[in-house]
């Protein structure tokens, strides 16, 4: 029987209790993203200490993320099905337990088995975040808390090379590299004892079903698709490794037209026709892909760089970052006050500076050179132009979806981001780890301008989308 449960209406956003909400999911969602990239900085550490190898260092960074992505659309519709408040908590409270768990992994199998469960948690309380307040605000608030939304998706990743650096050097306790993990553990308990005070009970739809086909066929895909990458250098690229890559590509049309059978059948697809009909989703998706492509890689690889090419240890590694996340976070929470009939030049506008400064980078650490002046305001200038691509691009993208679509739309744009995130450390990491012996960092500089030239083009056809 179908549980009718009277839709909450959505407040002005100011209240207490709105407020609340908004600090207790903002807060988790934060922590979610601050462990796609806290690891990077300590990964020299962990490579000593665990004695790990090229492979299994993308395999702890991305085991997360590759979780986190493909699960991250029947996380939405789990949220749906049990509730957002439910899903939320359960969520955290995994992501909590295996945070405790990696810090106190024995070896590099065991800390990429646990990575993999936190990303579980993070699918499942990440997608709530969006839907929570699509359903908690409206108008100008809901617009407000999706641009501070925005700049914690983004800013997190940023942050977490920051944060990174600071506990790693600080080694409390003698913890080292086990620090960034159990960081959560505080934090994730707070809220786990306000969440269910704060959070409100949402629109239960037993109606819903998750695309079990659909899942294991994305998750299939995602799998053929990163792990030769991964893999694949130090095994010298076996025949196994192609095999995987080819069929991770008809993957892809395998799964689009499972999708369609579903749909044709009634039931609830992962990709449901009528989110994808959005405007502007889908060229937005894509944007956000490419775009994460370019970041998530070239953080992970620069913080190698940093530590391992340039001697820096993690704390300085991590304050080389900090030009970069002060000017993000100046950008995404500002960018609003900005004359309105100026936002949809911003996005491409942004990527174009990002991908300047890319190319600036790559010419000023030519030959292995130290981080200078110039080199910190050319961080500054990747950071703005970053910050004025992305939150605008995901908040006027999310503005114009209905609020009974949220969990779908959210899902397939948050699976856009982790998803590039995977493809770029996979990527950029593979290229860095077989030239590390030359100047890889210049490389992966190069490939991440070209890829931020390629989303600078992609932001302009979704924010035409968008607007039409």
């Amino acid at each position: 029987m179908i549980q009718m449960l009277k839709p909450s209406v959505p407040d002005a956003g100011t209240g207490r209790r709105s407020i609340a909400v908004l600090v207790v999911i903002l807060t988790a969602q934060f922590m979610t993203v601050l462990d796609g990239s806290i690891v990077n900085v300590a990964i020299p550490s962990i490579r000593s200490n665990l004695d790990t190898g090229g492979a299994a260092l993308q395999l702890i960074v991305a085991g997360y993320v590759i979780a986190y992505a493909v699960l991250l659309i029947g996380g939405a519709r789990l949220g749906d099905r049990r509730t957002q408040r439910r899903t939320f908590i359960a969520g955290l409270a995994v992501f909590t337990l295996t945070s405790l768990a990696c810090g106190l992994a024995w070896n590099e199998m065991s800390l990429i088995v646990f990575r993999f469960g936190q990303g579980v948690g993070a699918a499942a309380l990440a997608p709530q975040v969006m839907t929570l307040i699509q359903r908690t605000f409206a108008g100008a608030a809901r617009a407000r808390a999706l641009g501070v939304y925005a700049a914690i998706v983004s800013g997190g990743l940023l942050a977490g090379q920051i944060l990174g650096g600071l506990i790693v050097d600080a080694d409390l306790g003698g913890t080292g590299w086990r620090g960034v993990f159990l960081v959560n553990v505080p934090i994730g308990l707070a809220l786990l004892v306000l969440a269910p005070r704060v959070l409100p009970v949402a629109v239960a739809r037993t109606d819903r079903t998750v695309d079990g086909l659909g899942l294991m066929t994305l998750t299939t895909t995602v799998l053929l698709l990163v792990v030769p990458l991964v893999l694949g250098r130090e095994l010298g690229f076996p025949l196994w490794s192609w095999l995987c890559l080819g069929a991770g590509v008809l993957g892809l049309v395998v799964f689009v037209q499972v999708e369609r059978a579903v749909a044709a059948r009634g039931r609830d697809p992962l990709f449901a026709p009528q989110v994808l009909a959005a405007p502007g989703l889908l060229a937005t998706a894509a944007t956000l892909f490419l775009v994460m492509g370019t970041f998530g890689g070239w953080l992970f690889v620069s913080a190698i760089h940093l530590q391992s090419d340039l001697g820096y240890g993690a704390l300085r590694a991590g304050l080389q970052f900090l030009p970069m996340g002060a000017t993000f976070a100046a950008a995404g929470l500002s960018w609003q006050r900005v004359p309105a009939h100026l936002h949809s030049r911003m996005i491409p506008l942004g990527l174009v500076v990002s991908a300047v400064s890319l190319g600036w980078l790559a010419w000023l650490l030519g030959e292995g050179a130290d981080i200078g002046p110039a080199a910190s305001v050319a961080f500054a200038l990747f950071g703005l132009g970053n910050g004025l691509a992305f939150s605008p691009l995901m908040t006027r993208a999310l503005a114009a979806v209905p609020v009974t679509v949220a969990a779908d739309a959210s899902g397939i744009l948050a699976t856009s981001v982790q998803l590039g995130t995977v493809v770029g450390i996979a990527g950029i990491g593979s290229v860095f780890f077989e030239l590390e012996a030359t100047n890889a960092v210049v490389v992966a500089h190069l490939l991440g301008m070209a890829t931020a030239l390629v989303a600078a083009g992609a932001a302009a056809v979704a924010v035409h989308r968008i607007r039409r």
